[in-house]
């Protein structure tokens, strides 16, 4: 069914009665005109043919250094459902997504990116078809990666099939973070208390009915990605850490097969000693002495990443910090202008 079949019906009963849809910022003021020329027609005809009986934008700055702000607002003026939650700082995507859902009032919400990678158009279907399999979440799937590259394709092909062997998590391949979940899912991630959030992740380990709807994942209309591969790495180290123990069972178990290997080599060395063999020493020694020190650093780095996990969690700071959140529609002239004079200051300060 096409998006002008799905939304030229009326519907008698609403999917939603406020539809929440929460979408995390860093530094996209040159992509925002073009989300908002593509996602608010989507909106608001979700709006006027019964799929909602009405919705909320809410758009989560995560410390944005450029003009990010004072264009949300510039688009927002004359759009009273569109709300900015201001972070004082940069806290990253996950955590901006969490302050997000906090925020959200709606009994269904959606997450997506401002990248229009995944298409808005594919909002009616995941209504649809929350509605028509009764289910609590609707995952996107990205069925064709070729937009983002090869290199970055293959990595995100070989993350998902780490975390679902090491971690045990039932994740769907490809998966991202444009997702539709009702009130009961969004209520069970805010009761969570951890901080190192992969909510790709904590969905399907809350264990909620899901559908899953495939798409062409678009290039980049605009602005460039934030997601390097130092960042990738750190979302694979989070999702690993988050979820199992297993690297530490691994450090165990090298640990052990090390032992077993000097234990070895001792007994070599001792029957070449009985038989009268030469034994070259200095090149054998010091191959051992390196390896088993790099095998101790490699125990060492893995059990510190659990105990700083734990020191983070122990401290109990909070995960963000949320300047203010204001609507750009009910703002006055002046007040507009006081938060491009910000905006212009942290262009300046370079802070």
């Amino acid at each position: 069914m096409t998006d002008n079949e799905i939304l030229g019906t009326r519907r008698l009963t609403p999917v939603a009665e406020l539809l929440s849809l929460v979408i995390p910022v860093f530094d996209e003021q040159d992509v925002l005109p073009l989300l908002v020329d593509r996602l608010r027609p989507i909106l608001d005809g979700l709006e006027s043919s019964g799929f909602v009986s009405e919705y909320e934008l809410l758009v989560v700055d995560d410390g944005s250094h450029d003009r990010t702000v004072e264009v949300l607002h510039q688009l927002g003026a004359d759009w009273p459902q569109l709300q900015v939650l201001e972070l004082r700082r940069n806290a990253g995507q996950q955590l901006a997504i969490a302050a997000g859902l906090r925020e959200a009032r709606g009994d269904w919400v959606v997450t997506m990116d401002a990248d229009l990678q995944d298409p808005p158009e594919l909002l009616p279907h995941m209504l649809d078809a929350a509605d028509a399999r009764q289910v609590d979440v609707v995952y996107t799937c990205h069925a064709d990666r070729d937009s983002d590259g090869w290199l970055k394709a293959r990595m995100a092909g070989a993350y998902y099939r780490m975390v679902r062997r090491v971690a045990g998590v039932p994740v769907e391949p490809h998966v991202g973070d444009f997702r539709l979940m009702s009130r009961a899912v969004v209520t069970a991630l805010n009761a969570l208390p951890e901080r190192h959030r992969v909510h790709r992740l904590l969905l399907p380990w809350l264990g909620f009915p899901s559908v899953t709807l495939n798409h062409t994942r678009d290039k980049r209309p605009a602005g460039k990605t934030h997601y390097s591969i130092p960042r990738l790495l750190k979302v694979t180290a989070d999702s690993v850490v988050s979820f199992t123990t297993a690297p530490l069972r691994w450090a165990t178990l090298l640990g052990l097969g090390t032992g077993v290997l000097s234990l070895l080599l001792a007994a070599g060395s001792a029957a070449a000693q009985v038989l009268g063999l030469s034994i070259p020493g200095w090149a054998s020694l010091a191959v051992m002495i390196t390896f088993i020190g790099g095998i101790q650093l490699i125990c060492t780095g893995i059990l510190g990443e659990y105990i700083g996990r734990v020191f983070v969690e122990v401290q109990r700071r909070p995960a963000y910090d949320l300047a203010r959140v204001t609507s750009p529609a009910s703002l006055q002239p002046h007040e507009r202008l006081a938060h491009r004079s910000e905006a212009e200051q942290r262009d300046v300060s370079g802070t």
